[in-house]
């Protein structure tokens, strides 16, 4: 390890033409954080709360594990093999407060486990989600509290689904029980929003044009602080500005297509990639980078939203997800809406891999990070929130106990799990919603 005599605070940033460049953890900044040994914010432990949202349940047949562990992965989580380790799957999970069963309601109450009020115009009323709870204690040393994404863009107001405002499906995060906050879908907003100076779009857009790169316009102070660090930081800062450059270029690429695309898609903003795979992955990958600059510590991150109409022609599936998912049994149908649950949690495997393969301190950035996957919908089919489908990621710096499978014969409240998670987190509140207790089963007792 190399330890410079004035070491480097955390937050130091390199500032350039409309942006700013956060670092990563450095060996060179451990004994400016010694103090900070003792809780949740030090390099060896847990530092990190994320959601990725899945829409419109699941086929259960293909999702249900057999067995305790994670040895004989079901078909739809199969993508899992590689990062199964550091995953649990949980089963039996509840959302009483989500029912009479729609749509709206299984997203609002996924991170809120509140019972959303019904109506159509702006009184609308939920609750504060988790990952605002957690933002209060972990995300106020961070240039972000929170960051909340998506990948569709949908700016329908008014009524969407059996008698619920549109806000209840279109917001996943609430910072309080009337404040909604709403998540960006552009790859480019959000790199600006991570790395720029903030502004109006205007603005944003000035900013890129007088700038080729938001690393070219700190080169010179990137130079000056590598000849202070030693060959591991070094290496490190060149890997993560690696993963910058090749997220700019990922979006400078998907505005060129669109500026030459002859025809205009309607349904896809400028600037983001074409296919679906590729717009998600540049998603994840901004939210490394994000992790990896310590930019923020909480993040949701929308999958799909509820009734979403989109196709997935890529593999297999032209039909529109929405119908498919009111199969009635059909086959044919189900084996569709299973390979389309197969191909989102390929995507979130991706990601787990990409957290594993970015050192951070003592380990990597999996392993300072908890992150929970699923959806507030069972079965589609009928509109339930029974046995929900749910995945938790996480590394050793929380102890998660990885590798298993946790089936309650009961119906449990998905609070327990959100409580469960707050509480790792350093979040010191003793209920949540309509929790009953703790799942302590998920994690081993962390040694101090």
């Amino acid at each position: 390890m190399f330890v410079s005599k004035k070491s480097i605070p955390r937050r130091t940033v390199l500032r350039g033409l409309g942006g700013a460049l956060a670092l990563p953890l450095l060996d060179a900044m451990v004994p400016s954080m010694t103090a900070l040994a003792s809780t949740a914010a030090a390099p060896n432990r847990l530092r990190r709360l994320g959601y990725v949202y899945m829409p419109m349940g699941c086929d259960e047949t293909r999702w249900n594990l057999p067995g305790s562990d994670l040895n004989q992965l079901s078909e739809t989580l199969q993508p899992l093999e590689s990062v199964k380790d550091d995953c649990a799957v949980i089963s039996g999970l509840e959302l009483k407060n989500a029912y009479p069963g729609t749509h709206a309601t299984s997203n609002s109450a996924f991170l809120s486990a509140a019972t959303a009020r019904r109506t159509e115009s702006t009184d609308y009323y939920l609750g504060t989600t988790v990952d605002q709870i957690a933002a209060k204690h972990i995300g106020q040393a961070t240039q972000l509290p929170s960051l909340e994404m998506s990948m569709d863009l949908m700016s329908i107001v008014g009524q969407c689904d059996n008698g619920y405002a549109c806000v209840y499906q279109n917001n996943l995060s609430w910072s309080s029980p009337t404040t909604p906050l709403p998540s960006e879908a552009h790859p480019r907003v959000v790199f600006e929003t991570l790395f720029g100076d903030g502004g109006n779009k205007q603005e944003r857009l000035k900013a890129i044009q007088r700038r080729a790169s938001l690393l070219d316009s700190v080169s010179e102070d990137l130079a000056a602080l590598q000849r202070k660090l030693g060959p591991s930081d070094r290496e490190r800062i060149a890997g993560y500005l690696d993963s910058v450059r090749e997220v700019e270029r990922r979006i400078e690429s998907a505005e060129a297509k669109t500026r030459e695309a002859e025809l205009p898609d309607l349904d896809r903003p400028a600037g983001v990639p074409a296919d679906y795979g590729d717009h998600a992955k540049l998603m994840f990958d901004l939210q490394v980078l994000a992790m990896q600059g310590d930019v923020t510590r909480v993040i949701t991150f929308q999958l799909a939203r509820e009734t979403s109409n989109r196709t997935y022609p890529q593999i297999g599936v032209p039909e529109a997800h929405h119908p498919l998912t009111h199969h009635g049994n059909d086959p044919a149908k189900v084996a569709k809406v299973a390979k389309i649950n197969r191909y989102h949690v390929s995507l979130f495997t991706y990601f787990l891999e990409r957290l594993r393969a970015t050192p951070e301190g003592d380990g990597n950035l999996l392993d300072h990070s908890l992150y929970l996957y699923g959806s507030g919908m069972g079965n589609p089919n009928v509109h339930d929130h029974q046995n929900l489908p749910i995945i938790v990621a996480g590394g050793a710096a929380g102890n998660m106990r990885g590798g298993r499978h946790i089936h309650f014969d009961s119906p449990t409240p998905l609070a327990n799990l959100h409580l469960t998670l707050l509480n790792k987190a350093g979040v010191p509140i003793e209920r949540f919603a309509d929790s009953t207790g703790h799942i302590d089963d998920l994690f081993v007792p962390l040694d101090i």
